[in-house]
């Protein structure tokens, strides 16, 4: 099962981490779990309901007590296999979108290391990327 420190979360969702220890204090929906250590440990449940929350709170600029209301309905009351398919659909992006930071990191890894292999290169990892070397294709795309 994949787990997110607060930092992670705060990076993710641009929530400040102050908000989110906040939001644990006064939404007893969230409680995250803790490690040994005990730093905050956020399943990608916890990180669905905390999207939802910030949606309603901070985007739709209802407040905290108004989206925590809204939030309490929608999961007792809406249609629960609606809702399961939602949720599971959310951590699938939120599974993706880890998936990418990972491969984002893994890529910036391997243009500082090519570009430190060869330091005679004119072109940094950054044209490799932003396209500026296409006339060297000679009209191949």
């Amino acid at each position: 099962m994949i787990y997110l420190s607060i930092g992670q979360l705060e990076r993710m969702l641009s929530i400040p981490a102050s908000t989110l220890r906040f939001w644990e204090q006064e939404v007893p929906l969230l409680m995250p779990s803790r490690t040994k250590s005990g730093r905050r440990s956020y399943s990608l449940s916890e990180v669905v309901l905390i999207a939802r929350l910030k949606h309603l709170a901070l985007d739709k600029k209802l407040g905290l007590s108004r989206a925590q209301g809204i939030l309490e309905h929608e999961l007792l009351y809406q249609d629960q296999e609606l809702r399961a398919n939602i949720k599971q659909f959310r951590e699938e992006l939120f599974r993706l979108l880890l998936d990418c930071d990972r491969w984002k990191e893994s890529l910036i890894e391997l243009i500082s290391v090519s570009t430190a292999e060869s330091p005679t290169k004119e072109n940094s990892g950054k044209e490799l990327l932003d396209g500026t070397d296409d006339k060297e294709l000679n009209g191949f795309y």
